[in-house]
């Protein structure tokens, strides 16, 4: 959410922040509901004053006089209620526009419809040349084993996905080794001196805080949901029990934004860190051909998500060291990547900022994307009440970012086509092997 004041001193610069969002929002509108909410609350302020002030006569009084003024104090508490109702109905329909304004992007976004628009920055890593024709993951998986979809078909329906034998020794192995890389301080450090991006590598004021490791709720309020800015624009991808009115967590920054509302934080314990593993949901509406094949798509996935809150003069670089903790986990798969900046059209409604890292599949011969990173600014905290007391005891709005560590399907689905071997075997990368025990998934005899 947006500060009001802001809204009301630059009207023209949040209806072109809107439009460059390909958000349809009417500016005049809230901006003239804004003028009849702060008229009425004026009102019934005056009108509660009044009463007040007739209550206290009432009780020195005595008589005809008295219950006049019983009577005239009547007739104001009706005149208050009114008052109160209609305060009720304004303010629905204001806070109802206010939520339904997007976060606008940061300068430094390129305008743009969609995603067709978006920057590629770099490549890392060579594109790897087989000697026969690469298979995609979903055959690996059958060849070797590993991913079950007809029988998840039967327990589940489409789009779900057992996971077996070494690939789902290959999950936990990535879990573990994401967790141990952001928890150790040593990682972290190493990570910020090797910072390239916005030249920050000489004289980064990165914090070396590593991250703490947390395992989060899967089902959420409707409020959090909702404060985190995921139901205006795409609640038709998030599943909700209706009977007790929980949303699943898409991703599990959903429930770790939460974590501080209305809670006011020390600027010396900034920025707050966290990694969190959890299992994620989501409808997947509108995917069709390839994309509903083998895990790339499916209804339920686990992942590996990093989250920070951080001071505002700050949060700029710490999104683009989160970019660069995440081309530090792929780059030790050795995995070829390419790095995205989204467009305005493409930002989604909470980001102000947001990069992809699309991995390279070999069995699709393309890059997908299997990373994002969010610089949200103050538009979470703000619908979640959380802020910093600063050095001079200024209390302020925090900003809220997230990346992706491990999107633990589509990386598995890199893994799979990257290392896949001419006799249908599976190398797996070294950096996993002490945590898996494996170095190679060959087929059953």
């Amino acid at each position: 959410m947006l500060d009001i004041k802001t809204i009301r001193d630059n009207p023209e610069k949040i209806r072109k922040a809107c439009q460059d969002k390909q958000a349809k929002v009417d500016i005049d509108k809230l901006l003239t509901l804004d003028t009849q909410r702060r008229k009425l609350i004026k009102q019934n302020e005056i009108l509660k004053a009044e009463h007040n002030q007739i209550s206290k006569k009432i009780a020195s009084l005595k008589g005809e006089e008295k219950q006049k003024l019983i009577n005239h104090a009547k007739e104001m508490v009706n005149k208050i209620g009114q008052g109160d109702k209609d305060l009720g109905k304004v303010e629905t329909e204001f806070q109802k526009i206010m939520f339904s304004i997007p976060n606008p992007a940061l300068p430094d976004v390129k305008v743009g419809k969609d995603e067709a628009e978006n920057e590629v920055l770099f490549q890392w890593g060579k594109i790897p040349k087989f000697t026969f024709k690469p298979k995609d993951h979903l055959v690996l998986g059958e060849d070797l084993d590993l991913i079950d979809i007809q029988r998840a078909g039967k327990v589940s329906g489409t789009r779900f996905a057992y996971l077996k034998n070494e690939l789902a020794l290959l999950e936990y192995g990535l879990v573990q080794f994401v967790f141990d890389y952001l928890t150790n301080s040593r990682n972290i450090k190493k990570t910020i001196n090797l910072h390239r991006h916005g030249g920050a590598s000489q004289q980064s004021t990165i914090s070396n805080q590593p991250f703490v490791p947390v395992v989060p709720p899967a089902m959420i309020k409707q409020e959090s949901m909702k404060a985190m800015g995921y139901l205006e624009r795409g609640e038709d991808e998030v599943y909700q029990t209706k009977k007790d009115n929980f949303y699943l967590v898409g991703t599990s920054e959903q429930s770790i934004g939460p974590m501080h509302t209305n809670e006011i934080l020390d600027k010396k314990d900034l920025p707050k860190r966290y990694v969190s593993f959890s299992t994620c949901f989501r409808r997947e509406a509108g995917s069709y051909g390839k994309d509903v094949k083998g895990i790339l798509r499916v209804h339920q996935f686990d992942k590996v998500e990093m989250f920070s809150f951080c001071s505002p003069e700050k949060s700029t670089e710490e999104h683009k060291f989160i970019l660069s903790l995440e081309e530090k986990l792929v780059q030790a798969l050795k995995i070829p990547y390419q790095v995205v900046k989204m467009c305005t059209g493409d930002l989604g409604y909470p980001a102000a900022s947001k990069y992809d890292i699309e991995c390279w599949m070999p069995g699709q011969d393309k890059y997908r994307e299997t990373h994002s990173t969010s610089n949200c600014t103050d538009f979470q905290a703000r619908r979640l009440n959380i802020r910093f007391r600063s050095n001079q005891e200024k209390i302020e709005f925090v900003h809220t970012l997230n990346g992706t560590a491990f999107a633990i399907g589509r990386i598995l689905i890199a893994i799979m086509e990257n290392y896949q071997q001419k006799d249908g075997s599976i190398k797996i990368p070294k950096v996993l092997q002490k945590y898996t025990g494996l170095k190679q998934i060959k087929k059953r005899k």
